[in-house]
């Protein structure tokens, strides 16, 4: 028997072994490692998915805000009823009686309705804030006086909802807020062509209010902006200026290593902790009014400084130290590097995390409730001093009132939260992407 018919059978040994032994590893390694991309692209997935449902929900509930079901009726500007003396004052004018003349209209639309309960019944169909929309016109153009005219006045949000199928009306009388004789109303003002859905303008223009169908979002818009103004105006340059002193001028001793600790800590506070910071320091010891946009700017200028005073630092270390050199070398004083050479290249950094951190705070909500801007306000805020909202509480609000109406207006707005969210972090990589420099 020679050595070839010895040995076989046998594993093999030396470099042969110890080469199927590494192959086998990184079959193991390979696979592995393919394993981890699959569950890496399936996390991904997922969360498309939910996030993908998530906004196919709000959408779907948000979009029929955007209109809302007006009823054309014959107005007749009665000048004995709005205005007896025949002066024609706008002062006179504006106290008309302008609900009367619309209650008059829809009687005379449907002579056949009597009894109190009856009436009742019909003049629920129209909207309280016809009565204004009346005065305005009025007020608008006098000549009006005298004359009728055929006005789209805004339904009732029981109406609205029955008119865009949230309310069905082959159930049960007991089951719907609509009488059934409020139905017979409703299908033969239809019948006349006299019911329209329109684009919701008030949703838009408008304060907030108790009746759905008048609700709109302007005055959180604006009680938004004026809060993330004073925000910005406090928090970006006191930001900038601790992040450069921070990185720049600051000694390394342990009482910058104490403050460096506090300000990364504080970025984690829940930001409710804020709100009771500045319910006491703001407004029960400096006496600043409540649910004003100046104490909501003064809370998350406090929330957002330490995302701003970190994304400042992180832009200030990505400018590589041969830029500092070269600016002493030429004779520059440190102050003169800082402000003509570092700064700028580190600026579009700072004014990214400046961005996110406007953003986190426009969709703040706890802090702001702490300080009173949860409040009911119907008036549009036209100053920093005036109480208001933001957009987040006006949610919250909406979110937590009964009719059917308030949740396609709470979707809505969301969306709009949503759009302006979305426009800052577009705003921010943008900047980003445009003044980055790679060295």
């Amino acid at each position: 028997m020679n050595k070839s018919t010895e040995h076989a059978g046998q594993p093999p040994t030396g470099p042969r072994r110890t080469m199927d032994i590494v192959q086998a590893r990184l079959a193991r390694r390979y696979a592995a490692e393919k394993r981890f991309k699959l569950v890496g692209l399936g996390a991904i997935v997922l969360g498309l998915i939910f996030l993908t449902l998530l906004f196919v929900s709000i959408v779907s509930k948000g979009y029929p805000a955007f209109q809302q079901t007006y009823v054309q009726l014959d107005i007749h500007f009665d000048a004995e009823r709005l205005d007896p003396g025949g002066t024609r004052d706008p002062k006179v004018l504006a106290k008309g009686d302008f609900g009367g003349i619309v209650k008059a209209s829809l009687r005379a639309m449907f002579p056949d309705v009597s009894g109190r309960r009856e009436k009742r019944e019909l003049y629920g169909l129209i909207s309280s804030g016809a009565a204004y929309q009346l005065r305005d016109m009025l007020l608008a153009d006098p000549k009006l006086l005298g004359t009728t005219q055929k006005i789209w006045v805004p339904a009732d949000d029981d109406v609205d909802m029955l008119i865009k199928g949230h309310m069905d009306r082959k159930a049960a009388e007991a089951d719907r807020r609509l009488k059934d004789s409020q139905l017979g109303l409703i299908e033969r003002l239809e019948e006349e062509g006299r019911i329209q859905k329109r684009f919701n303008t008030t949703f838009f223009t408008a304060g907030d209010s108790r009746e759905p169908e008048l609700a709109g979002i302007w005055g959180a818009t604006m009680g938004s902006l004026f809060t993330l103004a004073v925000t910005l105006m406090l928090s970006f340059p006191i930001g900038v200026a601790t992040a450069v002193y921070l990185e720049e001028f600051a000694p390394q001793n342990k009482w910058t290593d104490t403050i460096e600790v506090n300000i990364n800590n504080l970025a984690a506070v829940p930001s409710i902790v804020f709100g009771l910071l500045g319910l006491a320091v703001f407004i029960n010891f400096f006496g600043l009014p409540r649910s004003a946009p100046l104490v909501g700017g003064l809370v998350l200028t406090l929330m957002t400084l330490p995302t701003i005073i970190i994304a400042g630092r992180a832009a200030l270390k990505s400018v590589p130290p041969s830029i500092r050199e070269a600016a002493l070398g030429m004779g520059a004083s440190k102050m003169q590097m800082v402000t003509h050479h570092v700064l700028p290249l580190a600026m579009p950094g700072m004014l990214t995390g400046t961005i996110i951190g406007m953003a986190q705070a426009l969709g703040e909500t706890a802090p702001l409730l702490m300080i009173g801007m949860v409040a009911f306000i119907v008036d549009i805020p036209h100053s920093a001093l005036d109480p208001s909202t933001v957009l987040p509480v006006q949610i919250y609000l909406w979110a937590d009132s009964p009719e059917r109406a308030f949740v396609e207006r709470t979707s809505a707005a969301i969306m709009v939260l949503l759009a302006f969210l979305i426009l800052m972090n577009a705003v921010a990589v943008v900047l980003r992407k445009k003044f980055e420099r790679r060295w």
